[in-house]
């Protein structure tokens, strides 16, 4: 089932004195905060729809003010707070690309129709996306998100295809 939401960011401390808030971005291009109007703030396990009323930029960390939200006290109460979009508000990918929520969990096959697990994580290597696939004793592989690797990902049929290169197993 394809998530509703995806998590943008988190809150991570208050920046000045006029209660904007400092967050880390859970997205690779972070310009994407420029354009967004409206987020979803997750607090107490409720979201609330919050206005962002300007948008700056601090090393890799991304600096909101956001309605309501006017000085330090209040900036503090939403320290560790994730902010969220809906799926319809996210940008349209690439063909070929895919949200990482859609692929956490799906099951990955070898070519020869061999369960190797499914994907519990995936993380970027600098070269590539690297994809975190755990059987169901724990144990890992890692596989690159290259061409040569990854065969096929069907999110429609829930599964990955991959082709084992020597050496990755």
């Amino acid at each position: 089932m394809k998530q509703e939401y995806f998590e943008i960011g988190q809150i991570v401390n208050h920046f000045g004195i006029k209660g904007m808030v400092k967050v880390n971005p859970f997205t690779d291009d972070i310009s994407q905060f420029e354009t967004l109007k409206k987020l979803l703030l997750e607090k107490d396990g409720k979201l609330i729809e919050i206005e962002v009323e300007e948008t700056k930029y601090s090393k890799n960390q991304v600096l909101l003010k956001l309605k309501g939200i006017d000085t330090i006290e209040e900036a503090e109460k939403y320290r560790g707070s994730y902010l969220k979009i809906a799926r319809k508000d996210a940008r349209k990918l690439p063909e070929g690309t895919y949200f990482i929520a859609d692929l956490i969990g799906l099951p990955v096959y070898t070519e020869e129709g061999i369960l190797l697990g499914n994907v519990d994580d995936i993380y970027n290597s600098g070269a590539n996306d690297i994809y975190v696939v755990k059987d169901s004793l724990g144990k890992q592989i890692l596989l690159p998100a290259t061409k040569e690797v990854i065969k096929q990902v069907d999110i429609e049929n829930e599964k990955i295809v991959v082709h084992l290169l020597k050496g990755l197993v």
